[in-house]
């Protein structure tokens, strides 16, 4: 009997706790909640040389974060650290509104796709800088092939970076922050790794990784009772950017549902970042489209993606690489 009235009282607590969530994430669409400050901590950005990378660390740099720019090409990242450089003498101290320290960047020539190199330059960061309190995986890559068209390397390689990645970069920084309890680690995932589309198979595989990976390391920190270290998962819809620039839904659709700008999708992550907010869907309908694909069957996801003129929105961006790839061949001699 009071193991019956023990499990009832719990299961009413619970639900109690639950309606208590619901209630927390609604106010948060309506109430603006407080920033964080990350003034003088060392934020580490993964892929830091363009694209997400370099505006996070742009973002960053304006809250007065210690830098650490890890990207595979120091040319660019180099670029990226006088970016900072100049945010760093431009951005009065937020407590004495003058001119503060002389903040420093750190830059680094990092394959995240590569265990060894992560760990090698981890070593380096933790000797030079010290311990990291917040972690950015934000590198990426994309192989625009299809699927019967792709180098098994470039399946691989987008595997290594999209998603093994983060493995080795939070086992390299994760002890720290266990230590003290303290720190923030964002994964830059995507929309496509909450729900897929054709042509990019390779693509989709890695951010679901990804997403796995940031979910059940959540659970684990919260079994710890490591409150004080925080996890935000990113998943924008298709960025206006590099990675898959040219792709579009359908014409009457697209002005509904337009690809994100990359300032706009680095803003709400931000914002998401800076309040401590478990996840960050950009923008808010991808909610309601990983809602559906949960409880739909899948005949009816595909008519939605038909109607959408979502199954082939990559379509486009593989076309245009492959032809990108012939014209360089052509150029080559090859």
């Amino acid at each position: 009997m009071s193991d019956t009235v023990s499990i009832l009282s719990e299961f009413f607590l619970v639900t109690f706790k639950v309606l208590w969530a619901f209630v927390q994430s609604g106010l948060k669409w309506f109430v603006r909640q407080k920033e964080k400050s990350v003034a003088g901590q060392v934020c580490l950005v993964t892929g830091a040389g363009r694209g997400l990378g370099r505006l996070f660390a742009k973002e960053f740099a304006r809250r007065r974060a210690v830098l650490v720019l890890w990207d595979i090409n120091s040319e660019s990242n180099e670029e990226t650290a006088e970016m900072v450089r100049r945010i760093y003498r431009d951005t009065p101290s937020p407590t004495t509104g003058e001119d503060g320290p002389h903040l420093q960047v750190y830059t680094y020539q990092c394959d995240v796709g590569k265990r060894e190199c992560v760990y090698a330059s981890a070593e380096r960061v933790r000797r030079e800088v010290g311990p990291v309190d917040l972690l950015v995986n934000s590198a990426g890559v994309v192989s625009g092939h299809h699927l019967l068209d792709c180098p098994d390397e470039l399946i691989e390689r987008t595997l290594m970076v999209n998603c093994h990645a983060h493995f080795w970069t939070t086992k390299a920084f994760l002890p720290d922050m266990l230590e003290a309890n303290h720190g923030h680690i964002i994964t830059v995932a995507s929309s496509l790794g909450l729900f897929s589309t054709a042509g990019v198979e390779d693509y989709c595989a890695s951010k679901f990784g990804a997403v796995g990976f940031h979910e059940s390391l959540s659970h684990e920190l919260k079994a710890a009772e490591k409150d004080g270290i925080k996890m935000t998962l990113v998943c924008p819809f298709l960025v206006d950017a590099g990675m898959f620039r040219g792709c579009k839904i359908r014409n009457e659709i697209a002005s509904f549902l337009p690809p994100l700008q990359p300032e706009y999708c680095v803003q709400q992550a931000m914002q998401a970042i800076l309040t401590d907010q478990p996840m960050i869907c950009t923008p808010r309908s991808m909610y309601m489209v990983t809602f559906m694909k949960a409880i739909l069957p899948f005949e009816a996801i595909v008519c939605m993606y038909r109607l959408l003129g979502a199954e082939k929105c990559i379509y486009p961006f593989l076309a245009r690489h492959k032809e990108a790839m012939n014209n360089n061949e052509a150029k080559s001699g090859v």
